[in-house]
């Protein structure tokens, strides 16, 4: 995402990162949250992308409960008030805005959530911070993130190591934390909440129409999305090496054995 700091949002809206994000659902990226919402309950979904997540969350505190949607990037948004028309939800609402200055008074929801947002900002302490801001005494801050040098694949393959070492170089030359998962705590306590639940989620990528999708949108990524743009204008991949990237993980996608395991912090604030 990107916002008035003029943070870079390492993956960008291709199709290919659209296609992954709506994969996203409560069920399989808010497991951690459900067990706390209520009917009526106001929430605030930061980084609301496609809003496959969001439109759940609106189902759970449904039909008297509130969902704000709120995005940086305006086309994305297009796409998540078409998702809504789609699946007929009305008590949500979309809008543009940045984390680090948040357009609601103190105390304004009973749920901030934000799922993979935090590892593309250069300041998540001052996000999680407007995030509590806005998040009434006695409600929930809820934040889940992916920790990238923890991912596991097999089999191993020089193409996807080079992936992982691309990946990293291009979203900490963004001043981004791609290793987000396990900084979440301390993040947490510098901004002083004083009641914080960690816990951890794993998504597992190993049979033939998992690996098939999960390679799959990583074949057209390493290759078309804003990471692949922005590690060739970096200077830390060239296009004959992303391709290289690309085809290792198709080729990772038809292994019968292939196994990717993708590791992620959670924290209920």
């Amino acid at each position: 995402m990107t916002n008035q700091r003029s943070d870079v949002y390492t993956h960008g809206h291709h199709e290919s990162v659209l296609r992954g994000h709506s994969w996203r659902t409560a069920a399989n990226s808010a497991g951690y949250l459900l067990d706390v919402l209520e009917p009526g309950m106001r929430v605030l979904d930061v980084g609301c992308g496609p809003a496959t997540i969001t439109l759940d969350l609106a189902e759970v505190v449904g039909p008297d409960g509130e969902v704000v949607g709120l995005e940086v990037a305006p086309d994305v948004l297009d796409v998540a008030r078409s998702n809504q028309a789609e699946r007929g939800i009305t008590n949500v609402s979309f809008v543009e805005g940045s984390v680090y200055d948040l357009d609601y008074s103190d105390d304004s929801f009973d749920v901030t959530h934000a799922h993979q947002v935090l590892q593309h900002l250069s300041d998540p302490v001052a996000a999680l911070a407007e995030m509590k801001r806005v998040t009434r005494p006695g409600g929930y801050v809820a934040v889940r993130d992916a920790d990238y040098h923890a991912m596991v694949w097999y089999p191993p393959d020089p193409r996807l190591d080079a992936w992982m070492e691309t990946y990293q170089a291009v979203a900490r030359r963004n001043d981004a934390e791609p290793d987000a998962g396990r900084y979440l705590l301390s993040w947490a306590n510098a901004v002083g909440f004083d009641d914080v639940r960690p816990s951890g989620d794993v998504w597992i990528f190993a049979t033939p129409d998992d690996r098939a999708w999960w390679g799959g949108q990583w074949v057209d990524r390493a290759v078309s999305s804003a990471f692949a743009t922005q590690a060739v204008e970096y200077g830390l991949a060239t296009r004959s090496e992303l391709e290289e990237i690309s085809a290792g993980f198709g080729d990772w996608s038809t292994k019968p054995d292939g196994w990717f395991a993708l590791l992620h912090g959670e924290l209920l604030c």
